[in-house]
This record gives structure tokens, sequence and C-alpha cells, in this order.
């Protein structure tokens, strides 16, 4: 049975097909969120600790971290990203226990929050593009860390669901050449915006079936983007992941802090028997004490201990 192991200091997370659904915090990120990175470029980190905090409490297993600020004092991402993504990690895991995922495009940042990482991170990512594909394999290696690879190459994102999953299986294959297992690859198969390609969806549970069936690999997706530019998101993407988890889908960067879709997975966690006993369900959904209501069999626990005092 696949089982990817992802550690901090203290806690153990695993992705695998016999496991509840992973759930990879993605706030930490400033694409796209104009504040946060105008933030981090000042040198503040109030927000980046508001989300981490948040999203642990709200049922994230892992957290991703991106330091992806484009600098107006110094665009280039070579020189500014490696040492805010040190920065940023040591920050975050001096917050929470959670393993984490150290996410850019620079390989130079990866290591860079490689040496400064407690336990063992996800690495996000490698693709199948020659130069970074050879770079990001040798951290991996190097480092002894699972990676996420991207199933684009030198030719970009394919729309032909047969491409994306060549490219998958020759990173797994240039993997294993460098004494890397298929238990420490998950793959993305890459979600395209259902609004853009209506197909997208069924592509990606297809893509799902076959790289777990034919490579044994685990996979994750950016969960939101199958929503983009449509109306609703999260109504989609709650359906979304519990689709995707029936079809072997076994983690998610998303947004942790959305209700709807965490209940989505708590409910498919269950019924895939991946929540043994529905402990997890039950303890998310049981209703509020009353003031003064003391929980059911604490009372009974309580004149235990003082019979046997």
């Amino acid at each position: 049975m696949t089982r990817t192991i992802v550690e901090s200091k203290s806690r153990t997370a695993i992705i695998g097909f016999d496991q509840p659904f992973c759930v990879i915090g993605e706030r930490i990120n400033p694409t796209g969120r104009k504040i946060l990175a105008a933030q981090l470029e000042a040198g503040d980190f109030s927000t980046v600790e508001k989300d981490a905090l948040e999203q642990v409490a709200s049922g994230a297993t892992m957290l991703d971290v991106n330091a992806g600020v484009v600098y107006n004092s110094n665009p280039n991402p070579n020189e500014t990203e490696p040492p805010l993504m040190r920065q940023m990690i040591e920050l975050v895991q001096g917050l929470v226990d959670v393993p984490l995922c150290i996410d850019s495009s620079v390989p130079g940042a990866l290591e860079a929050g490689l040496e400064v990482c407690q336990g063992r991170p996800l690495l996000n990512s490698v693709t199948g593009e020659e130069e970074r594909l050879e770079r990001v394999l040798r951290l991996v290696k190097k480092y002894n860390v699972p990676v996420v690879a991207i199933s684009n190459d030198d030719t970009g994102i394919s729309m032909d669901p047969e491409v994306r999953f060549a490219v998958a299986k020759k990173i797994v294959e240039r993997a294993a050449d460098f004494g890397i297992p298929a238990h420490d690859i998950v793959v993305d198969p890459l979600m395209m915006p259902i609004g853009a390609l209506s197909t997208a969806g069924l592509q990606v549970f297809t893509l799902v079936r076959r790289l777990r069936e034919e490579l044994g690999v685990n996979t994750t997706c950016g969960a939101s983007n199958v929503s983009f530019g449509l109306p609703n998101r999260h109504g989609i993407n709650a359906a979304f992941l519990p689709m995707a988890i029936a079809s072997g889908m076994t983690s998610a960067i998303m947004n942790p802090v959305r209700p709807q879709e965490m209940d989505a997975i708590r409910a498919a966690n269950l019924l895939m028997d991946n929540d043994p006993n529905g402990a997890a369900w039950i303890r998310a959904n049981k209703p509020p004490l009353a003031e003064g209501e003391a929980e059911a069999g604490a009372r009974g626990r309580r004149e235990g201990r003082r019979r046997r005092g």
C-alpha cells in the first residue's frame, strides 16, 4: 500500500490510499494576494501568522508555504525568494507543529527551505521540464524528502490527459534513476477550470485512477482551480473533492478555512472507511454544550475518580 510520509519535528502525516484525505492548507501564498505580498515586502508577517494558526485550527493536515513575492526594489526571485522562504519556514514551524510543504518554482528557494525545515517536508514541486527535473530531483535525493510532481513539461500544459499521464510516468521513472521510490512522488495531474474545459473533472478522475493503478503513486491537486471563474465556487469545490476522493485522490492543496469544503472531506473520509468508528465526523459535528452543561460521561468519570479516592 502506497504511503508518503511527511513529518514536522513532532508530528507525522501520512498520505496514502488507506488514510484520511490529506488537506494541505494553501493560504500562506502571496500569489494573487496583493495585500499579503505588500506585507511580506515590508517585513510584516502578521497575516502569515494568522493564516498558519487559522488553517491548523480548521483541520489542515499540512501547510503549504510559498514565498513568491516580486520585490519592487529587486524583482529577481533567485535573489529575493530564498532568504524570504527561509524566514517564513522558520516562523511557521515555530507557530504550529504540522508538517510543511515547501512551495516554489525557484530551486534555490526550495533548498533554502529544506535547510531550515525540521522533520521531513513535502517539496512542491518538480515538473517534466528537463532542466528543472534534474535539479529538483537532486534536492529530493539529497534531503530524502517526498515531492509533488506536476504533469507538465517543456511543451507546457497539455489538454490531452494521455500526454499528462506520460509526463507523470516520465517523472516517476526518472526519479527511480535517482533512487527515489514511487511512494515519495505525489503526482498533480493538473486540474483545469471546469468553466473553460467541460471535461476537466472527468479527465482528472480518470487520470487519478490510472496514476494509482498503473504507477502506484499518491495524487494531489490545486482543488480551487476546478471552480475558477464560476459563481458559488465553494459549492463546486465541495462537490469536486468527494468525487476526487472516490476516484483515488489522496490529498489536495486547498483552503481549509471553508467549512463547506471541509465537511465534504470529512463525510468522504467516513464513507470511504477512512474515519475509524466515525470519530472525526462525530467530533466535528458534536453540538456545542450549553452554558454550565457537562460533556456526556464527564460526571460519571469524576464520580468514579472520587469513589476510587
